[in-house]
């Protein structure tokens, strides 16, 4: 019987909505997961424990907020509908390790938030069900923050999950993938249908593993400019790395002898495409280009 109780079983979740007059907002990304085995899937892809702290972005009516606090220390989840607030409220009553906080996870200052919610110093997790229209901002968000975030398992559309995790050469890689590769090892766990939801998406989902590095995939002597060398990189995909450089940087003599002499240092054929790129190819010309900056870019 205790199956019937669990929020993301289908008839309970309309049970939830009906009480509350709950309609969804298509401009918040709002898909709500009806199958409870895909949510203890994500709980042991995270490997939560009573030694996890949880950071939850987007609980909706608290289908995974629940399992994840049946298995963590403390869940702290973010949540930005205000109409969603007493609806969790009511869901997640009997789960007093939950702390619902209404605002913009964007506009939250994590550490000050984290500091205040979580009583013990333990390992910090984000999973999230993220908003498909949201997702990229909410994990950099994440990664460029002071908070030492362990492990991200978080659900995506399945093609920003290629991306992420894609490898040089292919068709998917680009800035999204250095950036995130950056800072965690990224790996596909399995794709979620898009049946199991809640109005049904367009599209398959997919729960990607994040592991944080103990340092970052690679050295670099200025992270700004090497994230902005690899936006630049993949700004034009047809055109090469010496073109899209060119745009980027400008394309008077001075300049054009700096990104050529940066390019010869570091062994970069410029007339190759930003795609084909390693990491350490990509940091082997950003220091060289760091260290050899004309006054004019200084």
């Amino acid at each position: 019987m205790n199956e019937k109780r669990e929020i993301a079983v289908p008839s309970r979740t309309k049970e939830i909505l009906a009480k509350h007059g709950f309609t969804f907002k298509k401009s918040l990304g709002q898909n709500f997961l009806t199958e409870p085995n895909i949510l203890r899937k994500i709980v042991e892809t995270a490997e939560i424990t009573d030694q996890t702290n949880v950071i939850e972005v987007g609980p909706g009516i608290g289908a995974l907020t629940e399992h994840l606090a049946k298995n963590a220390r403390q869940v702290l989840a973010f949540e930005i509908d205000d109409r969603l607030i007493p609806v969790l409220a009511d869901t997640l009553q009997e789960y007093p390790n939950v702390q619902v906080v209404h605002q913009d996870v964007l506009a939250a200052d994590l550490l000050r938030v984290t500091h205040e919610v979580f009583e013990d110093e333990l390992p910090i997790k984000v999973v999230a069900n993220l908003p498909y229209y949201i997702t990229t901002p909410i994990m950099m968000h994440f990664l460029e923050s002071d908070l030492p975030v362990a492990e991200m398992v978080v659900m995506m559309q399945k093609e920003v999950a290629d991306r992420i995790s894609a490898k040089p050469g292919t068709k998917a890689y680009g800035s999204l993938s250095i950036a995130v590769q950056y800072y965690m090892e990224a790996k596909l766990a399995f794709i979620v249908p898009k049946t199991v939801f809640v109005p049904q998406p367009n599209v398959d989902s997919a729960i990607l593993k994040l592991t944080r590095r103990v340092t970052p995939a690679v050295e670099v002597t200025n992270e700004k400019e090497f994230f902005k060398l690899t936006k630049a990189a993949f700004q034009l995909r047809r055109k090469t790395l010496w073109n899209n450089l060119q745009n980027n940087y400008g394309k008077d003599e001075e300049t054009k002898k700096w990104l050529q002499d940066s390019l010869t240092v570091a062994g970069i054929d410029p007339s190759r495409r930003g795609e084909t790129l390693t990491l350490a190819e990509f940091a082997a010309l950003s220091n060289e280009m760091e260290a050899n900056k004309p006054s004019l870019n200084k």
